[in-house]
């Protein structure tokens, strides 16, 4: 086991997440002797809404910390950074390469940490720049998931995640198709799946404890999930098991991540929440079965399940949908884990798994287990990293670092930095240039009486998102509809924010004294061209054939152009909303309202350029 060392472990989740292999291997190292500051997940993609108690608990940990520094028992120290949320911006991975390393360095000096192992489990530009900033003494990349297929925001971590596979000294992987993505950059991978911590699992497995309390009145059988309760988990597989086993009670015991409303409202599906890593032994080893119900897609395909050993762990039987990674891990281990098809057959071995379930079985899952046990997955690691250690503390690299800290030093050229990025700052968010740059997107029409009054939500025009901006739109709809300007409103949106923003937005007018029988709901547009289309075939069905438009005051001349190609027979009156919330104008100007202008001016390039709309006439 590695000892004696610093180590700076850059995460991609926070500590007090539920328990993985970052804490895990890090907790492990401080453990052997090892000095590891453990930095905080920078993100990959911008926060949404749902980030909201993430950031809070950044917040909250920033305050009960030493300017984020804190220590969480010996030899292990968490560094919880605030830092601007926009991880492929360049101007904030200035500022935030600036704030990092500043405060990394003061940290560095404050506790003799020199030149550490830098292990991280993030590929992106700003890790891109701590490494050349900092300079460990060697670079561990260990790939855990393909960060670029998780959401459409994180797509754009590709370019920077190729460059720290060529730049890492050494790269771990915790699957096989993670190590065919690496192979491409780098050579050689080393594959090393999530293991368990298998003594604390087995001390576990002997004690005679009775059953968790939240699980005292629950009817046996008991079929076990331990996890998020995450967007790859396929709920409609567990809610029609559930249904196959009336009897049988599926407990799954994590935090919940997304929407589990569908789980929540079925009678032997209970939701325990999460539970600290102390105490999931103990929930496991009352499973009758544990599952592993994931959705097939992109991103899993890349997934190791952590769960999968500590349920083999306590010996109990494993069912799991067909994932690449457990089949390769049945290859390797003899058809250990039960894989399901489909739902039905899902069903049909968690039947069976209940039904035969021999002492043979039980001692062999075990066995399996001992095997993928972080004891030993972190002793080849060390090895590894001694043997790179070794190779790289030649008198020859010595002189490289020198010379390459003189010349880094010689390339600052701060005050010219600092000039421009004042002067850009004042342009930008002091001065009315990108209101008058704005200035030709919008239009505006007197209203007229027409067929219908069109909405356009989704946050079209503004911030992209679900629920940006529709209640003021609604509320303009509906003083046109009162003023008896049209007879009939469509809510245009295929965006989904919790519920649906078409159903939200048309509920909002029913409770402004709209009758429900003027609604139309349009609930699959994606984009303005497809609010476009699909909002004119519904004019067309019901022979309307003019409409006054409410959408964002800088979205009216794409939406107009868009309306005049796709549908010239309609003629429509853009009315947007007095004011605007999102484009209120106050001292300064917020990132958010630049960059919705930027992308009405790239998204009329890209709509001219795939033939949506075509430019003469406003």
């Amino acid at each position: 086991m590695l000892t004696n060392r610093d180590i700076l472990c850059i995460s991609s989740i926070d500590w007090d997440f539920i328990w993985q292999g970052h804490q895990e291997i890090m907790a492990s190292l401080a453990e052997a002797g090892n000095r590891v500051l453990f930095i905080e997940n920078t993100g990959v993609r911008t926060p949404a809404l749902k980030d909201l108690p993430r950031l809070r608990k950044r917040l909250l940990n920033w305050s009960r910390s030493v300017k984020g520094f804190r220590k969480e028992r010996e030899n292990l120290f968490i560094y919880s950074p605030i830092i601007l949320p926009f991880p492929y911006s360049r101007l904030a991975r200035w500022f935030n390469r600036k704030l990092l390393i500043r405060a990394l360095q003061r940290w560095m000096r404050a506790c003799g940490f020199r030149r550490p192992i830098l292990w991280t489990f993030l590929p992106t530009p700003l890790v891109l720049d701590l490494i050349h900033e900092l300079e460990p003494e060697l670079t561990v990349y260990y790939c855990i998931d393909d960060f670029a297929s998780s959401s459409p925001q994180a797509r754009r971590i590709r370019t920077s995640e190729a460059k720290l596979f060529q730049k890492a000294d050494l790269v771990f992987v915790t699957s096989e198709k993670l190590r065919q993505h690496a192979q491409r950059y780098t050579d050689p991978v080393h594959l090393f799946p999530f293991g368990v911590r298998f003594r604390q699992f087995e001390e576990a497995r002997n004690r005679s404890d009775d059953l968790p309390q939240d699980m005292q009145n629950l009817s046996r059988p008991l079929i076990g999930y331990v996890g998020g309760l995450h967007q790859w988990v396929d709920q409609d597989l567990l809610a029609q098991a559930a249904q196959r086993f009336p009897s049988a009670s599926f407990v799954l015991v994590g935090p919940a991540q997304t929407d589990v409303s569908q789980l929540q409202s079925i009678e032997n599906v209970h939701l325990l929440g999460a539970k600290s890593h102390e105490e999931l032994p103990r929930y496991i080893k009352n499973f009758d079965v544990g599952i592993v119900p994931y959705r097939l897609s992109e991103y899993t395909a890349h997934v190791y399940p952590t769960k999968l050993n500590e349920y083999l762990a306590m010996g109990i039987p494993t069912v799991a949908t067909d994932l690449p990674e457990i089949q390769r891990f049945n290859q390797e281990h003899g058809q250990i884990v039960s894989i399901a098809g489909d739902a039905e057959h899902f069903s049909q071995l968690i039947q069976e798994a209940m039904s035969h379930n021999s002492s043979t079985a039980v001692s062999s899952r075990i066995a399996v287990s001992k095997r993928n046990s972080w004891e030993a997955r972190i002793e080849r690691m060390s090895d590894l990293i001694e043997a790179v250690s070794q190779s790289r503390a030649s008198e020859s690299e010595q002189w490289k670092f020198a010379l390459r800290r003189l010349y880094r030093v010689a390339r600052h050229q701060v005050a010219r930095t600092v000039i421009l990025l004042v002067a850009a700052y004042v342009l930008l968010f002091r001065s009315p240039f990108i209101w008058w740059v704005a200035e030709p997107l919008q239009l505006r029409e007197k209203p007229q009486r027409s067929d219908a009054i069109v909405v356009f939500a989704g946050g079209v025009g503004e911030s992209g998102q679900a629920g940006g901006g529709y209640q003021e739109r609604v509320k303009h709809a509906v003083d046109l509809f009162h003023q008896g300007m049209a007879d009939r409103l469509i809510f245009s949106s295929g965006y989904t924010f919790v519920f649906r923003e078409a159903e939200m937005m048309g509920s909002l007018a029913l409770s402004l004294g709209v009758p429900a029988s003027k609604i139309l709901l349009e609930t699959k547009a994606a984009n303005t061209f497809q609010n476009v289309t699909r909002t004119a075939e519904i004019l067309r069905r019901n022979g309307w054939h003019s409409a006054l438009l409410v959408s964002s005051p800088y979205h009216m001349r794409r939406a107009l152009l868009t309306w005049h190609t796709q549908a010239p027979e309609i003629e429509v009156i853009p009315t947007p909303p007095e004011h605007s919330q999102f484009y209120v104008r106050d001292s300064s100007i917020r990132w958010e309202q630049i960059r919705g202008i930027l992308q009405e001016y790239g998204s009329m390039v890209y709509y001219w350029y795939k033939g949506w709309i075509r430019f003469g006439r406003d």
